[in-house]
C-alpha cells in the first residue's frame, strides 16, 4: 500500500471524518427533537422529558451491551482492507450481521423481563415509569434494524466508506424527526398519537435506514467483496472457529460496554432520585454535552479507519502520522466548541423546552458545558484509534477504571458534602468529568504498547 503525503493524509482524514460529522450532527438533533416534542406536548412536561430519558436509558443499556457489533466489526474490517483481503472483509460482514440478528431475536424474546428487571433500579416517580414503559415497548420493535445497522456502520467505516454511512444516518434521522413530529402532533384534522408517536417515529426510521444500507451493500460491494465469497464461507461460518474467535475478540469490548453503561445509567438514576425537575435538567444538559461528542466522533471514526488500515498494511510510519493529524483536527473542534457553548448555552435550552422552570433549573449547570471539549476530546479520539487497532484490552481496562472513578467521586462527595437538589447534580457532573479525565490519561499511557505495536 502506497504511503500518503501529509497533505494527502489530511485530505483522507477529512474525507472520512466530514461525512461522519454531518451525520453526527443529526444524531443529537434527533434526541433533542424527541425532548423538544415532549417539552411542547403540554401537560406534565418535566414528567414526559424524564420518561424519554429513562426509557432511552433502558434501551441504551440493551444496545450498548451489543456495541461490539460495530466496534469489533469496524476494526477487523479496516485491517482486512489494509491487507487487501476482500474475502475476509466479506466474512466479517457475515459474522457481524449474523450476530446482530441473533442478538435482536434475543432482545425481542426477553423484552418484558428485561424492562421490568431494569426498572427495579431507577428511583423515578410512578408517572415517569408509566410513560417510560410505553416508550420502551414501542421502540424495542426496531431492535432487528438497529442491531444490524450497528454491524453495517462498523463495516462501512472499516471499508473506508464514510459517505454511505453518512447517508444511512441522515435518512434515519430525517425520517425520525419527520415521523415523530407527524405522529405526535398529527396533521389536518388528525390529532396524532401524542407521546406514543415519538418512539413509533424512531421505529419507522430505523427500518428505512436498514433498507438503504442493504441496498448499498448489494450495489457497491456485490462484485468487489461478496463475489469473492464461496459457498463454504456460508456453510462453515459456525464451524470453522471464526465465529468463536469473533466472540472472544469482542469479550473485552462487551465488558467495556457494560462499564460504559454503568456510568450513563448511574447518571440517570442518581438524577432521577432528586425529582422530575432535576432529572429533566440533567437529561437536557447531557444532550448538550453529547452534542460535542458527535463532532469529535467524526475524527475518531477517521482514526479507527486509518489505524486499522495501516496496522493491516504493517505501515508504522503512516500509523504514527495519522494518529498525530487526527488529534490535531480533533483539538481544533474542541476549541470551536468552547466558544459555541459559551455563546449559545441558554438559547439552546429554550430550543429544547418552553417550560420556564426546566430552563431555569438547567441554567445553573451551564458552566459544565465548557469542560466537555477539553476533557472529552482526547478520550473520544483515543477510543476510535484503539478500536481500529482492535486493542480491546486497553479499552476495557480504561473504561473499568473510569467507572470506578465516576462512582468513587459521587459517593465520596455525597458522604463528605451531603448535597441536596442542585448541589447534588453539580457533584454528579464532577463525577462524570472525572471519568473522562481518567480515560484520557490511561489510554495515552498505553497507546505505544496497545496500538503502535500492532503495526510492527
Amino acid at each position: 500500500m502506497t504511503s500518503l503525503s501529509p497533505a494527502r493524509l489530511n485530505r483522507e482524514i477529512l474525507r472520512l471524518s466530514v461525512p461522519s460529522i454531518l451525520a453526527g450532527i443529526t444524531v443529537p438533533l434527533v434526541g433533542m427533537v424527541d425532548t423538544a416534542i415532549a417539552g411542547h406536548l403540554g401537560g406534565a412536561v418535566a414528567t414526559q422529558i424524564g420518561a424519554i430519558s429513562v426509557g432511552s436509558m433502558v434501551l441504551s443499556l440493551l444496545y450498548w451491551v451489543f456495541g461490539f457489533l460495530r466496534t469489533g466489526t469496524g476494526g477487523l474490517t479496516a485491517q482486512a482492507f489494509g491487507r487487501e483481503d476482500p474475502a475476509e472483509a466479506g466474512r466479517i460482514f457475515l459474522r457481524g450481521t449474523g450476530l446482530a440478528l441473533l442478538a435482536a431475536a434475543a432482545a425481542l424474546l426477553l423484552q418484558w423481563p428485561f424492562f421490568k428487571g431494569v426498572m427495579l433500579i431507577p428511583d423515578a416517580t410512578p408517572e415517569v415509569r408509566e410513560l417510560a414503559e410505553r416508550y420502551f415497548f414501542i421502540r424495542i420493535w426496531a431492535a432487528p434494524a438497529t442491531m444490524t445497522l450497528m454491524a453495517l456502520r462498523g463495516w462501512f467505516v472499516g471499508m473506508q466508506n464514510s459517505i454511505d454511512s453518512m447517508w444511512t444516518d441522515l435518512i434515519i434521522n430525517a425520517v425520525n424527526i419527520g415521523a415523530s413530529l407527524l405522529l405526535a402532533f398529527g396533521a389536518g384534522t388528525w390529532p396524532g398519537l401524542g407521546f406514543a408517536g415519538i418512539p413509533l417515529g424512531t421505529v419507522i426510521a430505523q427500518y428505512c435506514g436498514l433498507a438503504y444500507a442493504l441496498w448499498v451493500c448489494c450495489h457497491k460491494y456485490g462484485r468487489s467483496v461478496f463475489s469473492h465469497l464461496r459457498r463454504r464461507d456460508f456453510s462453515n461460518l459456525l464451524h470453522d472457529g471464526s465465529m468463536g474467535s469473533f466472540f472472544r475478540m469482542n469479550l473485552d469490548l462487551f465488558a467495556r460496554s457494560l462499564f460504559f453503561i454503568l456510568i450513563y445509567i448511574g447518571f440517570t438514576m442518581i438524577s432521577a432520585g432528586y425529582g422530575d425537575l432535576m432529572l429533566a435538567a440533567g437529561s437536557i444538559l447531557m444532550q448538550l454535552l453529547m452534542f460535542f461528542s458527535y463532532f469529535t466522533d467524526g475524527f475518531a471514526y477517521a482514526g479507527e479507519a486509518l489505524s486499522g488500515r495501516f496496522i493491516g498494511a504493517q505501515d508504522t510510519p503512516m500509523l504514527r502520522r495519522s494518529v498525530r493529524l487526527v488529534f490535531a483536527w480533533s483539538a481544533g473542534i474542541a476549541l470551536l466548541f468552547i466558544g459555541i457553548y459559551a455563546a449559545a448555552g441558554t438559547p439552546a435550552l429554550r430550543l429544547l423546552t418552553s417550560d420556564e422552570a426546566v430552563v431555569q433549573a438547567c441554567r445553573q449547570f451551564l458552566p459544565w458545558l465548557l469542560l466537555m471539549p477539553p476533557l472529552g476530546c482526547a478520550a473520544f479520539t483515543w477510543d476510535g484509534i484503539y478500536m481500529g487497532a482492535t486493542a480491546s484490552r486497553g479499552l476495557r481496562d480504561s473504561m473499568a477504571a473510569a467507572a470506578v472513578a465516576f462512582f468513587a467521586v459521587w459517593y465520596a462527595g455525597k458522604w463528605l458534602l451531603h448535597p441536596e437538589g442542585a448541589a447534588a447534580i453539580h457533584l454528579l457532573f464532577a463525577a462524570y468529568f472525572s471519568h473522562l479525565l481518567l480515560r484520557t490519561v490511561l489510554l495515552t499511557a498505553r497507546w505505544r504498547r496497545e496500538v503502535l505495536s500492532g503495526a510492527r
